[in-house]
Order: C-alpha cells, then structure tokens, then sequence
C-alpha cells in the first residue's frame, strides 16, 4: 500500500473495509489484515471505533455477539498471514543487526588503528611578551553614596554600610585598581590611565527618607568624597609612572533641585562643582588631565581615534524593570546614540550592576545592595567597581573584570 491517509470519516472506513472484504473474498478480515490493505491509518480507525469489531458490525460484515465463521480455507490463509509477516520481521531484524555490526566493526578498526599509530605531538613554545603591545587602562568609579547608611537588618544580612565601610571600600577600590595595573603592565605597555568618575558618590538629600537617615549632610559629604577621590589620584600619582585622564560626569543623585533637571543638570550639581574644584587643586600636576562633561555624554578616542569610547552615567537609559534586564534597552539606546557619533564601547553606572556585555560596559557600586535595591527586587551584587584594558593592536577591549572592594 502506499502512504496512508490520515484525513477520513467514519463512512469512508466503513466504506473501505467493505472494499477490502469484497476483494480478498477467500481471507478472513482481521485487524492485521486490514491494517495491511486499507488506505487509512489504524489511528483514523481507533478515532471512530473503539474496537475492530465495531467496525466489522457496522459494514455489515459480521454480527455484533457472534464472531465470523471461520472457514477452512480462511483458516489456512490467516496461518500463512502470521507466518508471513513473522518472517517480514525477522527478516527486519537481521538487517538491523548487521547494519550494527558493520556500524561496530568501524568503530572497532579506527580504535585499532588509533591505538597502533605512533603520537605525533609538537612543541608549543612559552608565550611571551613581544614588547611592542600597548593598552589604556581604564579604572571606573561610581555610585559610592558615600554618606548613605545601611543596616544588616534591612537587607537580610547581605550588606552594611557607613562612613568607615565607605572609606575602606574605597581605599580598597583604589588599592585594587593599581593591582591590576601593575599584573598588566608586565605584558603590556600601559601609558596612560583614563579614571571613569561617573557620578552619584553622594546620596543626597532630594528623597525624605535620605535626609532622615544619611549620615553626613550634602555639603560635607562631597567634600569628604572629594578628599577620598583626591586621595586615589594622588595615589596613582605616587605609585605609576601613566598619564592620567580624569573622566567626570555627573549622576542624577549629588544635584541641588529636588526635581531632575536635563539642560541644566551640571549648573545644579554638586559632583560637576566637586570636579572643577579638583581640577584647580591638581591644575600644577602635569600627569593629570581633566575631562569635565558638559552634556550628558563625553567622549574619549584613544590611538589617533581608531577607538572610541563614550561615557555617561547611565541615568539617560529607560529602564523599567523588564525580563531582559538592561540589555535591551541600552542596545536600543546605543544604536539610537551611534546614528549620531558612533562609539565601539559605552561605560556607565546607575543601575548597581557589574556587566561586560562586549558593546557596553556597567559599573557596580561601591555601597552595595540596600533597602533600595531590595524594594525593586534588584538581583543581589556584592559591592565591586570596574576595570579593564583597550589593546591599541587589536583596537578592542581586553581584559575586563570587577575590583571587589570589601574588607
């Protein structure tokens, strides 16, 4: 028979059974007889019958409380049926089974003759540096809410955080930031150090229950975090021999309006008045340079602008909440963005997450997880910044990874 239709009514098995009877009038309709001749699948019978017999009834072929009358000669055509298809079986079986052992035979020659070949193995030579590999190491820094307490308690034991956490992690960022570059730096020249300050190192007293609960007032926290900013510069300063390029933006946390402003964010900030205030302090420091953002983005291009990357705060992404995470939205925002200048990476903070996804990279924070993160069900990160290297070679990022800063 040919392919079996699955498409049928309950008239048309009727119909074809009656066919199949009228044509084989010497042989015994069984279901195994049937299912050899019909033009329907057995599936599309069960559908309609819930037994053969029912369906044998209904064409008129036998009755419903006698089975048919068997006769010798249908007897004997039933007998070589069974027979038949016992022997279409095996012969089935026999072809499988040499199917694997020739499958098996094959296997078993090239496992001989793997094992009776001789290893021909080669010297892989110690890499090492070639002296002409070059890298801009870049140390990002933000969302420290530096004068922002959290309590144990609020956030199921997870984090804590104070003024002396604070000082330490921040210690530890900068500590942690020269470890790296001093591993790198063997393999590859690092002339310069760009420092990403990328905004919200206070937490501010725009939200009620902020200005309950921080532990310093505005005015005296951007000072204590621009002496801790001052203290890291100086620091790099003692402790490399790079050029520094300072990377400042603003966040949506350290401005003096309770509401956000967009035109003129940096007027209203007291981290875009920190950062010209430091660049005065250092004005006398050759290895120092200044990058003060005047928008919401800045740009650095690095070996003759083969290499761009853009920076921001991350507050200008519309983020709601979503399953994808930030991935989707900031890909929206970075395609949008590169229509205008293109950039081959974009750095940001705000959001609390340490993320390399290849196009963009996200800083962490310095305070941690808070009352904040878990209100919004924020997935827990443990406080860490980030660092990483562009090779001037391969004009791409490196080596990425987070600085964890507790003690």
């Amino acid at each position: 028979m040919g392919v079996k239709k699955k498409s049928v009514t309950r008239k048309q098995l009727v119909a074809d059974v009656q066919r199949v009877a009228k044509a084989f009038p010497e042989c015994v309709v069984t279901r195994d007889f049937f299912r050899q001749h019909s033009n329907y699948s057995e599936k599309s019978q069960r559908f309609y019958f819930p037994s053969f017999s029912d369906l044998l009834f209904e064409a008129g072929l036998t009755k419903k409380e006698e089975a048919p009358a068997v006769t010798p000669t249908q007897k004997l055509a039933l007998e070589q049926q069974k027979l038949a298809a016992k022997q279409d079986d095996k012969q089935k079986l026999l072809t499988e089974a040499l199917k694997q052992i020739d499958t098996l035979q094959g296997e078993k020659d090239a496992l001989l003759d793997l094992t009776q070949r001789t290893p021909q193995l080669h010297d892989i030579p110690v890499q090492v540096p070639s002296g002409n590999s070059e890298s801009v190491a870049f140390m990002i820094a933000s969302d420290w809410h530096s004068e922002e307490e959290v309590l144990g308690d609020q956030v199921g034991g997870l984090n804590s955080h104070n003024l002396e956490i604070g000082m330490t992690r921040a210690n530890n960022f900068w500590r942690g930031s020269h470890r790296m570059y001093e591993i790198f730096r063997r393999d590859t020249t690092i002339k310069t150090i760009v420092v990403g300050l990328l905004g919200d190192f206070i937490t501010n007293s725009i939200h009620e229950d902020g200005a309950e609960s921080n532990l310093l007032p505005p005015t005296d926290a951007i000072y204590r975090v621009q002496n801790m900013l001052l203290s890291g510069i100086k620091f790099l300063l003692k402790n490399t021999d790079a050029e520094l390029l300072i990377v400042c933006h603003t966040g949506n946390h350290g401005r003096t309006t309770r509401d956000q402003r967009i035109a003129t964010e940096k007027g209203n900030s007291l981290e875009h008045y920190m950062y010209s205030n430091m660049r005065d302090i250092l004005v006398d420091e050759p290895r120092v340079k200044f990058q003060i953002s005047e928008g919401y983005h800045s740009y650095v291009r690095l070996f003759d602008g083969k290499y761009t990357v853009r920076f921001h705060h991350g507050h200008g992404l519309n983020y709601g909440g979503g399953v994808g995470g930030i991935y989707i939205p900031t890909n929206k925002a970075i395609a949008q963005w590169n229509k205008g200048v293109r950039a081959d990476l974009d750095v940001f903070g705000h959001f609390h997450q340490f993320i390399d996804a290849g196009n963009f990279v996200a800083n962490g924070s310095l305070i941690g997880y808070n009352a904040y993160a878990l209100r919004i069900k924020a997935d827990y990160e443990p406080p860490k910044q980030a660092f990483f290297l562009v090779n001037k070679r391969f004009n791409s990022k490196s080596i990425v990874t987070p600085i964890f800063v507790e003690g």
